[in-house]
């Protein structure tokens, strides 16, 4: 298994802290005052500074308008249902309201969307059967 690294723009180092490490559960790895490294669910992800806006643009998914820029993980079903809990907990509000997409289909998927306090947008998946992450489907 390979885990993947990310860098991103955000506006604040403090809030971009609390927002991964306490609403989404994320170790925190060195930072500066300029960046600061998360482990997001085994992969490396580096929160930069940057007075650049975030792009807004959004693309069509399954009938859905989803944040064109956007990262996230792909997660067994209990931890895709505990981090959705805790953000509920949180009260995060849901861009996506979390639910099933492609029912019945081989790609069949809990998903959900949010955005962190930079904007940048979030999707945390979960697949009903592993195999179906990269199965053909039609898209919509």
């Amino acid at each position: 298994m390979f885990a993947f690294h990310l860098a991103f723009p955000i506006r604040d180092i403090e809030e971009t802290r609390r927002f991964y490490v306490d609403v989404l559960g994320c170790r925190e790895g060195r930072s500066t005052e300029r960046w600061i490294d998360f482990d997001f669910f085994g992969n490396q992800i580096s929160a930069h500074r940057s007075s650049e806006p975030r792009s807004t643009e959004t693309s069509m998914v399954d009938g859905k308008a989803v944040p064109l820029h956007h990262f996230g993980a792909v997660l067994p079903r209990p931890v895709w249902d505990a981090l959705r809990e805790r953000l509920e907990a949180a009260g995060a509000t849901f861009l996506l309201e979390p639910q099933i997409r492609y029912p019945g289909k081989p790609s069949e998927q809990g998903t959900f969307f949010i955005l962190d306090p930079s904007g940048n947008g979030l999707e945390f998946k979960s697949f009903t059967d592993d195999s179906g992450m990269f199965a053909q489907v039609e898209a919509t």
